[in-house]
């Protein structure tokens, strides 16, 4: 594609911008696929003894590699032949002598995409622009706030990086660093027509639907803990859409589109029949993580101006949560199974999260009748459920087991559904099924999530069970061979990408943060 550049000073900035020649805005959509709208801007202060300069690749780099020199005037024709010589902005910052005191320069990037993500049909702006700032604002204020935003990023990162290590030792603290950015950087923030935040998620490297719900939910508890508001605007659009009645089913729906046109589920049977769907997994979801949204932010607000819709999926769960028919579920790729017990904790923890979101409404005897059902439904899981010294895949399945990670929010939340014993036998179990990288997510097959791996983790009692079930996935992050960024979805036996890179699902890694409400509630209040 032909690229133009310009060049620009915005305040005692020099700035170059480059971008395509044709502004194909918001018109394509898919997985592995990258915007090719928008302007791409190099900016540099005036004291950083600098050389800016705009070209073709080949004529600029040749030039650099043998001078280390970049020439100081631009050039003034386009080149024709773009496969061959591409478009180059450049610049070459000359750091002076470099003596016992260090010596700094800086520089700024910036991507400014105009239109982020079409929603129903309307193009909606990036977030920070909401107000009317265009980027020249926005490149004169990063600049300004550039030294106080440099002391703040540090102290947070130290502050973080220490309760992290405190709650789940070193190794526990470097991979939840590592998955930090990459949980921000799948999402886009952008601003509806008032100025309200909408947070959408790409799911990378998968099938590229945006908002997915099921993604939502293993990304939660980085969000949760850090920004609820972002957690919020993740979850608005799927509640929005789900009050339509173009949404025809009675369970929350798996995705608004392909990203970055969120008009609509295209995962399944979408709106026009119930192929492929995920009835309970997304319902579910929706309950638990608005009930730790409550929790997190103590407030309802946000839940009781969905009171109706929460209780149709509610009473969706009280008839097929227990024993799930034949449904997919988050781990799509394994396969639809029915009567699921894994599935089933996520109804049942889901059914006591209506029932806590009914208290904190007023509801009084909702929240009576769903507590006893939640915890009738919980004996009943346990009796179903029971293969000696663990818990099976599926009921009608003897000899089975797998990851039981729905289970934490029983802990996370106090929901006091199931006995202690059941997560001290089940981490017991995983600890004999271990391999070098990991434990698999159940018995078909070797390979794990890596999100699902420490919320299985985060079950345990002691340090050394925490540490003995996570560990080896810091293994896994320190010694794969797949060098992509993080991948969610491995095999245990070699630490090989078995799919799945970049996803924001590696946000629940911070899932252990949020055991401790202390802890929990002091980051959400330094965070407001």
């Amino acid at each position: 594609q032909r690229a133009v550049w310009s060049r620009h000073r915005v305040g005692d900035l020099a700035v170059l911008r480059m971008g395509s020649s044709e502004q194909s805005i918001l018109t394509k959509s898919g997985d592995d696929l990258r915007i090719d709208w928008g302007y791409f801007y190099l900016a540099i202060p005036p004291d950083q003894g600098s050389v800016e300069t705009a070209g073709t690749r080949t004529k600029l780099r040749a030039r650099f590699a043998s001078t280390l020199t970049l020439p100081e005037e631009d050039a003034l024709d386009w080149p024709v032949q773009i496969s061959r010589d591409d478009t180059l902005i450049a610049a070459t910052i000359d750091a002076g002598a470099v003596s016992a005191g260090p010596v700094t320069r800086w520089l700024m990037l910036a991507y400014d995409d105009m239109y982020s993500i079409e929603y129903f049909q309307r193009r909606l702006q990036p977030y920070w622009r909401r107000k009317g700032m265009g980027a020249a604002e926005l490149l004169k204020a990063a600049a300004r706030d550039f030294p106080s935003l440099e002391e703040r990023a540090r102290k947070f990162d130290s502050e973080l990086t220490r309760d992290l290590a405190a709650a789940g030792g070193p190794k526990y603290a470097a991979l939840a660093v590592l998955a930090y950015r990459q949980a921000l950087a799948a999402h886009k923030l952008a601003a509806d027509a008032d100025g309200t935040q909408l947070y959408f998620s790409k799911e990378n490297f998968s099938n590229g639907c945006i908002a997915t719900v099921d993604v939502t939910y293993p990304s939660a508890p980085m969000f949760l803990l850090l920004n609820p508001q972002l957690l919020k605007a993740m979850l608005k659009p799927v509640l929005d859409y789900a009050s339509m009645p173009r949404w025809p089913w009675r369970y929350a729906p798996h995705d608004l589109g392909q990203y970055p046109l969120a008009n609509g589920q295209v995962y399944g049977g979408g709106e026009s029949n119930e192929d492929r769907q995920m009835p309970v997994e997304e319902s579910g979801n929706m309950l638990i993580l608005l009930a730790a949204l409550a929790e997190a932010e103590a407030a309802t607000d946000f839940p009781r101006k969905y009171w109706p819709l929460l209780t149709k999926w509610a009473e969706y769960l009280k008839e097929k949560g227990l024993d799930p028919e034949n449904q997919l579920n988050t781990d799509d790729f394994a396969g639809h199974m029915a009567h699921n017990t894994n599935l089933s904790l996520k109804a049942i923890a889901a059914l006591a999260s209506y029932a806590r979101l009914a208290d904190r409404l007023g509801h009084r005897d909702v929240a009576s009748a769903y507590t006893a059902l939640a915890k009738d439904m919980a004996g009943k899981w346990m009796r179903m459920a029971a293969d000696g010294d663990h818990y099976r895949l599926a009921f009608d399945q003897p000899g089975t087991w797998s990851q039981k990670y729905n289970l934490v929010w029983d802990k996370l939340l106090d929901l006091n559904l199931f006995p202690a014993e059941v997560a001290r036998k089940e981490i017991a179990y995983y600890r004999t099924k271990q391999n070098a990288y990991g434990l698999p997510l159940d018995n078909r097959s070797a390979y794990t999530k890596l999100d699902w791996i420490l919320w299985t983790a985060t079950l345990a009692e002691t340090r050394e069970d925490f540490e003995a079930i996570a560990n080896p996935a810091y293994r896994f992050a320190n010694e794969t061979p797949t060098r992509v960024p993080l991948s969610d979805w491995y095999w245990t036996t070699d630490g090989r990408q078995r799919g799945f890179q970049a996803r924001s699902v590696v946000g629940g890694i911070f899932v252990k943060m949020l055991e401790d409400g202390q802890r929990w509630r002091r980051w959400v209040n330094a965070r407001n």
